[in-house]
């Protein structure tokens, strides 16, 4: 089924991790293949491929941005490419930029912990079951954004300090898993 809609958005805290090295360096998964997100959508293996041939073929690349924001880009993504897991990115937040300072803060603080990616659904079925299987999409943007669509997933962040980080995760996945048992 061609399902030719409007621009849509998936926000992932990946369970691998969003890794933030030196304050700038980004890189973790923008979306898991196969994971059911809030919105009931299933993205497949190989749905960005097309998508990520064509910008390769063009010399153009995916964008980061500010929370979806076109007005607001706050660094490049160097490397973006599907593996058996889903869409792995990495690339370096802009610290010249007003918007990357506050971004590269807020990350090394964990008050942002996400990435959600932008794109338009070319390809997608449903299943019977509620779910929207996303078999090609094509890929707009990767932003960093501070309300994920899987919330089960996790990040953490990679500094100097990395046990402390470790740390403060775990304190928060045990405060989620509390909330969750009640």
């Amino acid at each position: 089924m061609k399902d030719f809609g409007a621009p849509e958005r998936k926000y992932l805290r990946p369970e691998q991790g969003l890794t933030v090295i030196d304050g700038r360096v980004v890189e973790g998964y923008a979306s898991l293949f196969g994971v059911k997100d809030q919105g009931g959508d299933v993205v497949q293996a190989g749905a960005y491929r097309t998508s990520l041939a064509r910008l390769a073929a063009k010399k153009a690349k995916v964008k980061m941005l500010w929370q979806h924001d076109p007005a607001q880009p706050i660094g490049v993504w160097d490397e973006v490419r599907e593996d058996a897991t889903g869409l792995w990115v990495k690339g370096r937040i802009l610290t010249e930029v007003e918007r990357g300072r506050e971004a590269a803060a807020l990350l090394a603080a964990g008050a942002i912990d996400g990435l959600s990616i932008g794109y338009r659904t070319l390809k997608s079925e449903r299943d019977g079951k509620g779910r929207r299987l996303l078999s090609e999409l094509e890929l707009w943007e990767v932003s960093l954004v501070t309300f994920p669509m899987l919330p089960e997933a996790r990040v953490q962040a990679k500094s100097e300090d990395e046990w402390h980080w470790r740390q403060l995760a775990q304190v928060f996945e045990d405060a989620r898993r509390q909330l969750a048992e009640r």
